[in-house]
């Protein structure tokens, strides 16, 4: 095995038994895509923010794909046949159109030989560029998005602007017909102009009010009925839909946001445990703004429940 960038994928060593691994030495780099084999699990970091800057957000996002990779590197390894392929970065550009097109590109790649696609952003534009290369690979297949935010990211580009990353869900629906569940919603986050087109294109939706233990029944179905009408899923979780206590280092702060509570992870180990998931990422973090690494370490927690699933 080539390990990958040990400045980077490095932690806490107990031995070199399979039952004494952790992450970082399960961890290969990879520039050959011919060397992924099915059920791998492929890493892509998308260090970049333009699409924060057009959004008028907090930029710094472009710095967190290393940060993430560090804050998992230590978890451990409870999967014999677990296997992480770092193909690195796709770096920062004033492009941003080429950058998402470089992305889906090398998603794609990965996907196509039955690699499970893992991106670390970067900002929320990821959300139209890995679904661009999940389309990519599943040419013709019905693909369901859910995302897990606190926006539904669905704006039009604004003239002279372009595509940010608030605008993802919009350009998607553009496509053609958008399956869609958007989970963490908040009220005071959304015009009522974005409420009424996720309403135009179909983009269903569970508000941050509706996350409640005795809900969990309700949350299950909606999941499920998304899951059961399409051929693949992908999932994408902006950090920004969790409590500033929890997450503070995102671009646009929720002081009530939701927490990473048991009803959470009831209904988020529920999507990952399905066997139709082939794609995930995280974005919105910003480790420049992130006191002891805390949002950082958030995300890699989320990342890491799907790599022991």
């Amino acid at each position: 095995m080539n390990r990958a960038n040990n400045s980077i994928w490095q932690g806490r060593f107990d031995g070199d038994s399979p039952l004494q691994h952790r992450i970082w030495q399960r961890v290969s780099h990879h520039e050959n895509y011919s060397d992924i084999s099915p059920k791998d699990f492929v890493l892509h970091g998308f260090a970049v923010e333009e699409g924060v800057r057009r959004n008028k957000g907090r930029v710094g996002a472009a710095a967190a794909p290393e940060i993430i990779r560090k804050n998992m590197a230590n978890f451990p390894v409870v999967k014999p046949e677990f296997t992480l392929k770092d193909f690195g970065d796709v770096s920062d550009s004033s492009a941003l159109e080429t950058v998402q097109a470089e992305l889906a590109e090398r998603t794609a790649a990965g996907l196509v030989r039955g690699g499970r696609s893992l991106v670390l952003g970067g900002g929320h534009e990821v959300t139209y560029a890995h679904y661009s290369g999940i389309k990519k690979a599943f040419h013709g297949k019905k693909i369901g998005i859910i995302n897990i935010d606190a926006h539904f990211d669905n704006r039009e580009p604004e003239e002279g602007i372009g595509a940010s990353s608030g605008t993802g869900f919009w350009q998607i629906a553009q496509e053609g017909t958008i399956h869609s569940l958007h989970i963490g919603i908040q009220r005071n986050s959304n015009t009522l102009k974005l409420f009424d087109t996720a309403h135009k294109y179909g983009m269903k939706y569970i508000t941050a009010d509706e996350i409640f233990f005795e809900n969990l029944p309700g949350i299950y179905e909606r999941i499920d009925e998304l899951a059961e009408s399409v051929d693949v899923l992908y999932l994408t979780i902006c950090m920004d839909v969790f409590n500033a206590a929890i997450a503070p280092a995102v671009s646009a702060l929720a002081y009530n946001g939701i927490f990473t509570d048991p009803a959470f992870m009831h209904f988020y180990r529920h999507i990952l445990q399905s066997e139709k998931l082939v794609a995930m990422d995280v974005a919105e973090v910003n480790p420049g703004l992130d006191p002891d690494q805390r949002t950082a370490r958030l995300a890699a927690s989320l990342l890491n429940e799907w790599l022991m699933i």
